[in-house]
């Protein structure tokens, strides 16, 4: 029985053109199933959250659910001997993979050439029965470790992953229906540019193998630009001096108003929204653009009187900038997403993914798929005990609907007031 719901939720969002091309290019796809494999690292629901979270707000109305099936201390070896089990079994479209940091064995300055041989039979096992699937499959290499080495660089302790790494770019190449997204080199690139301020600093969080919230934020956008997710989310240019829009993107612009006083104001209402996760995340900001970077959310307006400018959203101040920026276009991404509804709204969809992984972590994969041990005066068989399973996950699946839909109506999204009023 598939976890994933049968249920087609109707699109209410018809995407423009320039949009509707990016999308073609990205990986993930309307009405697709998506299994994320891998180990303790996409366990943590870190960035496995967070692809989910941009790719839902980027295209709310798709019809595409996602379902985390990571296990610490897992190998691709142990992907491919639970692909049946853990994959198969809920009729995905799309699949992404994440193995390597127990095959490399963590920080390592010496190729492991027998644990590579390993890796690379797990990768080839997943692949071919994702062959027999007919799964589109995103293979992700493993992000470098970040050792508290003193140093600019970081690669000599990754030594062996960056080999790992290569590997999976050549058993991509050697795999159709497939893409190859590099996290390694991308990920690496970043901490090194830190590390040239100060030979000390972490920036990813957690420890040297499990990044935290920062870093695997940074994961998630680089593993989102190598499926090419479109950055735009909406985009508006508005003549304040004749009062006409000139352009729109992804979004409606309605009731364009002058009021005395130089003040502008119109409704909006778009198609998709910007995502930035939360709390101690935006850390990895001061050393990568990556909110900007994932979400253009533009502001263009012109003919507006010399002086300071303020933007409001639902009568929320969200920005103040000059006749001057706006004239040249913003982007109102992180300051949307600061305050105002757009953030709350943003804050529900996340709590809603939140919930729908959790529950089925807890109360499913790890409560009962996962879940062994049976004290031996229970004299349970192995068949009664198997019958008791099957029962606890079709009654606990039969909650899953619930908690996608949950999802699905965090996602509408209404039109706003934009306000444009001169200091």
């Amino acid at each position: 029985m598939s976890i994933f719901s049968k249920k087609t939720f109707t699109a209410f969002i018809v995407l423009t053109t320039a949009v509707t091309g990016s999308a073609a290019d990205f990986f993930l796809k309307d009405g697709d199933k998506v299994v994320m494999i891998g180990d303790s690292i996409t366990e943590q629901y870190l960035h496995s959250s967070y692809v989910e979270a941009w790719t839902l707000t980027r295209f709310p109305a798709w019809d595409i659910q996602f379902i985390n099936v990571g296990i610490g201390g897992d190998t691709a070896p142990g992907g491919k001997n639970r692909f049946k089990r853990d994959v198969a079994a809920f009729s995905p479209t799309a699949l992404t993979v994440n193995f390597g940091m127990n095959d490399a064995g963590g920080p390592n300055r010496v190729f492991n050439e027998p644990g590579f041989k390993r890796y690379m039979e797990g990768l080839q096992g997943i692949a071919d029965q994702a062959k027999a699937a007919n799964l589109r499959v995103a293979w992700f290499t493993p992000q470098p470790v970040e050792t508290q080495t003193e140093g600019p660089s970081i690669l000599p302790d990754n030594v062996n992953l960056e080999k790992f790494s290569n590997g999976v770019k050549e058993h991509a190449a050697t795999n159709g229906n497939a893409l190859f997204v590099d996290q390694f080199h991308p990920f690496a690139e970043v901490v090194e540019k830190a590390r040239s301020t100060n030979p000390k600093v972490h920036i990813g969080g957690g420890d040297a193998v499990h990044p935290g919230p920062p870093g695997q934020t940074l994961m998630a956008a680089i593993l989102l630009k190598g499926m090419s997710f479109p950055a735009l989310v909406a985009s508006v240019e508005i003549d304040a001096a004749s009062g006409k829009v000139v352009q729109k993107q992804n979004c409606t612009v309605e009731g364009f108003n002058s009021v005395a006083g130089g003040k502008i104001e119109f409704q909006q209402k778009d198609y998709a929204l910007p995502y930035f996760p939360e709390s101690d995340a935006k850390k990895i900001l001061q050393w990568s653009p990556i909110l900007d970077e994932m979400n253009d959310y533009r502001l263009k307006v012109t003919g507006l009187k010399d002086g300071k400018h303020e933007v409001r959203i639902g009568g929320v101040k969200v920005a103040e900038y000059s006749a001057a920026e706006l004239a040249a276009g913003v982007n109102l991404a992180s300051a949307v997403l600061a305050a105002g509804p757009i953030a709350e709204q943003v804050k529900a969809v996340s709590a809603a993914i939140t919930a729908k992984n959790r529950f089925f972590h807890d109360r499913i994969f790890r409560g009962v798929m996962l879940a062994g041990g049976v004290p031996d005066f229970l004299e349970l068989t192995p068949e009664m005990l198997e019958e008791k399973r099957a029962a606890a996950f079709k009654k606990r699946m039969g909650e899953m609907p619930e908690l996608f839909a949950a999802i699905k109506k965090s996602l509408v999204i209404q039109p706003h007031q934009v306000e444009i009023v001169p200091l």
